[in-house]
């Protein structure tokens, strides 16, 4: 398998609409195996779109599970995402996110905090999911990205909710 090289802002490639998976074939399994070792092999990050890697297909993996402060919170586990669809949302709220794709800054994004989601697994078949706080952040934020936005472009305020990410070697 092989680690994909992440595209950053402002990369063009990172504002184009992804098109629906129709085959499922092995060729569809290497490459999610692929952008699977690519979002492990990152700086922690919950999930990834097949988008930040240059392919426009609406794929997203997203997990929650090892994130150190959702030990005991609600989630589905790694879930790779096909063709994922928002049928229904509930309640806002404000939160911080980051992006592999924009790795110098951080910002605060509304977003709903419950979610029910479709989506096809990798084998094609239909799953449906209810969604909470921090996972439905997530699946929002990597399906935005299907749909050619960044979290920059839902920002609450870009003069007052957007922040310089701190580097690792300083104190």
């Amino acid at each position: 398998m092989a680690v994909l090289d992440i595209i950053t802002y402002p990369d063009a490639r990172l504002k184009q609409v992804a098109e629906e998976v129709k085959t499922f074939d092995d060729d569809l399994l290497k490459f999610i195996q692929n952008l699977e070792e690519t979002m492990d092999a990152g700086p922690g990050g919950v999930g990834i779109a097949a988008t930040q890697v240059g392919v426009m297909l609406r794929i997203v993996i997203v997990d929650v599970s090892s994130y150190p402060r959702l030990k005991k919170a609600k989630h589905h586990g790694r879930l790779v995402l096909i063709n994922p669809e928002i049928v229904d949302w509930q309640g806002m709220k404000k939160g911080r996110e980051g992006c592999m794709s924009v790795p110098d800054f951080t910002g605060n994004v509304i977003r709903a905090e419950n979610i029910r989601l479709k989506a096809l697994d990798r084998e094609g078949v239909e799953q449906q999911y209810e969604m909470e706080g921090f996972e439905a952040r997530a699946v929002q934020h990597e399906i935005d990205h299907l749909d050619g936005l960044l979290f920059l472009d839902r920002l609450v305020s870009r003069r007052n909710d957007l922040f310089e990410r701190k580097k690792k070697n300083e104190n």
